[in-house]
């Protein structure tokens, strides 16, 4: 049994933001389901700790990280086996609005030094300073808010072999030269070998410098960080790091996302009678409040309003494709420019296209059952998870052949018929897209191919059982090498 530690900043149903807090509830459950021993530590926002408070809490231990005095808390993630750990520091913590902004979208001010002394705590637990009676093998953070976690341990003769997941190298923990001197680090890391990146301090730099063996989140997302196009800056490091680079295609929770189960729908179905998939349409229509027309082609959409989630390129084509008769249901937030553009629309056809600002859960599951078509024309994605979810529930999927969308849908334009699942298209252009979307309708009349592609994707294999098989391999290698080095 291995005993890992897993560092996030987000974690699904405590807090969720993004794709992130989906894998860190899933993949350590997986682990938990492979006899591996799993805990998860997560900043003590307020969610969290109102979480907490009703799942039954015990305060494990006080610290003092600089002018904080902090706590930490022990409890267990809602609804799953997996033990979880709260750094509990009100000034830094207990904040409004999401984890990383405020009420009005602008980044906290001092995000640097919450996510420092987060690092500090999970360091302190990964070395055995924290007064604790369970200490790890493996340290596995994630994304830049963990990036100095392994930077801390480093100097640790018997430190914890170490892992770093990257989910977005596009978001990369950067601050200013003032910030780095304020978190008291020590000048040996600023260099460019290190921590220094162009004139600034890089939180992700740590984690791709320091730790053990670093992953990513699926295997084209990981070939596509080694070219200056998608490696932000930091393809160089990482071909140098190529060696102890993994990709491993993300799973998602199949018992959360079960056509035959899932609790937000009023109606449940399988791949062998898709009947009530219908009923789904239905009620869906009926939610959001589009017509009630069973012919019209029925689009969703889930996802941040920015550039990269290609939410531009659907508002672009939408209107030819309402304009013919389909409908689309859109939910997501972000740049503001871009939910005005979703809401006009909206406006315009208030029958045939609905728009919710926000993230909701249920929306969200209503959405994938209830669509016929999936639309995810992301500019690049690392994994992306919605497009399983849409496999899963016989919804096709329409994407941008690009990192894990390339991974796992697959147009017969690409591969043999018989393994075919969705759509694809090369190019993040409008063209591209709204060909990808025509081709997808014209399959919607065809029912025998329809069905075909509906089979294939909703018995592939999503879980993440073979994926924490391969998580478990890389701990085990990792923890060899580390032996070696201490017995040399």
């Amino acid at each position: 049994m291995i005993r890992v530690l897993f560092v996030t900043s987000e974690v699904y149903p405590v807090i969720k933001t993004g794709g992130l807090a989906d894998v860190s509830a899933s993949l350590p459950e997986a682990l938990c389901q492979q006899d591996q021993d799993v805990h998860i530590l997560l900043p003590g926002y307020p969610a969290a700790m109102a979480a907490a408070k009703s799942n039954g809490s015990v305060r494990k231990a006080q610290l003092r990280i600089g002018v904080h005095p902090v706590t930490l808390w022990q409890t267990q993630l809602p609804g799953s086996p997996v033990m979880l750990w709260l750094v509990d520091c009100a000034p830094l913590f207990d904040r409004p609005g999401n984890p990383y902004q405020n009420e009005e979208g602008s980044d906290w001010w001092d995000n640097a030094h919450r996510y420092y002394l987060f690092a500090r705590v999970a360091a302190m637990m990964g070395l055995g300073q924290a007064g604790l009676n369970w200490i790890p093998d493996v340290v596995h953070c994630n994304d830049w808010q963990t990036g100095l976690v392994p930077v801390l341990m480093n100097s640790g003769h018997k430190r914890p072999a170490t892992v770093f997941t990257i989910h977005n190298l596009s978001y990369q923990g950067l601050f200013s030269h003032e910030t780095f001197r304020a978190l008291g680090l020590p000048d040996s890391l600023w260099r460019f070998d290190k921590l220094e990146f162009h004139g600034q301090l890089s939180f992700i730099k740590g984690g791709l410098v320091f730790s053990d063996h670093l992953t990513t989140v699926s295997p084209g997302y990981a070939d596509e960080i080694l070219s200056p196009q998608l490696g932000c800056g930091l393809d160089g490091l990482l071909r140098h790091r190529e060696h102890v680079l993994t990709g491993i295609l993300n799973g998602i929770d199949t018992h959360q996302w079960n056509p035959e189960s899932d609790p937000y729908l009023d109606h449940h179905y399988d791949v062998d009678h898709l009947v009530d998939k219908r009923q789904c349409r239905m009620d869906l229509q009926h939610q959001v409040k589009l017509e009630a027309n069973s012919e019209a082609p029925l689009l969703g959409f889930i996802g941040r309003f920015v550039e990269q989630k290609g939410i531009d390129l659907l508002l672009s084509v939408l209107p030819d494709f309402l304009d013919k008769g389909c409908q689309c249901v859109i939910l997501g937030s972000g740049l503001q420019e871009y939910e005005q553009a979703a809401l006009e629309l909206a406006k315009q056809y208030p029958r045939s296209l609905s728009v919710t600002l926000g993230y909701d859960e249920a929306l969200a599951h209503r959405i994938t059952a209830g669509a016929d078509l999936f639309v995810m024309p992301s500019r690049y994605e690392p994994c992306g998870l919605n497009q399983m979810y849409s496999l899963r529930y016989g919804t096709l999927p329409i994407v941008h052949r690009v990192g894990g969308l390339r991974d796992s849908v697959f147009d017969s334009q690409n591969v043999p018929v018989k393994q075919a699942n969705g759509f694809a298209f090369d190019r993040p252009e409008p063209l591209a897209l709204q060909a990808a979307i025509e081709r997808a309708l014209d399959c919607l009349g065809r029912p025998k191919y329809r069905q075909q592609l509906q089979r294939k994707g909703m018995t592939g294999d999503y879980s993440w059982q073979v994926r924490a098989e391969e998580y478990i391999a890389i701990y085990r290698q990792i923890l060899s090498d580390r032996q070696s080095i201490i017995q040399n």
